[in-house]
């Protein structure tokens, strides 16, 4: 891909996401660091309920598994690459249900900064996560986003 189709493919994307940040209504932005419940399209994968996880890895592993499910178009499985285009971490706060409490941003990338809104629409379209009220409080997790240069992610648990 040429530089020009490149640039020409920015401008349309970037145009796109400027004509619908202005068509919403006016709404106050989340506390710094915190993302509030977005309105998310509902997925259009049908998950499972969730198993009942033993413990705090085998949750973050179940939930590795229902972001990518969740997420089939925005997703890769395979080989991470030797470059990536941004890497945003998240932490995800549970209610006793496996509903998500608040997502809360530990890391932005310091470029493709809309990689991280990517990341918290993955989560919430993944919820719920699974029973976690016997499990240790807090009943919180992390997740690393692996995003390749089509703007696709894959959570890092599932590398590990």
């Amino acid at each position: 891909m040429s530089c020009i189709d490149w640039l020409s493919k920015f401008q349309v994307l970037a145009g796109a996401a400027l004509l619908s940040a202005c068509s919403g209504p006016a709404s106050a932005p989340p506390r710094a660091g915190v993302a509030a419940t977005p309105v998310v399209a509902n997925s259009p994968a049908k998950l499972a309920a969730p198993g009942k996880a033993r413990s705090w890895t085998e949750l973050r592993m179940q939930a590795a598994r229902r972001i990518v499910a969740a997420n089939p178009a925005g997703t890769y499985t395979g080989a991470v690459p030797d470059v990536l285009l941004a890497i945003p971490v998240l932490e995800i706060e549970l209610n006793g249900d496996g509903s998500v409490r608040r997502i809360v941003v530990l890391r932005r990338p310091g470029q493709a900064g809309d990689t991280t809104q990517i990341a918290m629409d993955a989560v919430w379209r993944a919820a719920p996560f699974g029973d976690v009220s016997h499990l240790p409080k807090p009943w919180k997790f992390s997740e690393t986003f692996l995003f390749d240069e089509q703007r696709r992610f894959k959570p890092r648990t599932l590398d590990q």
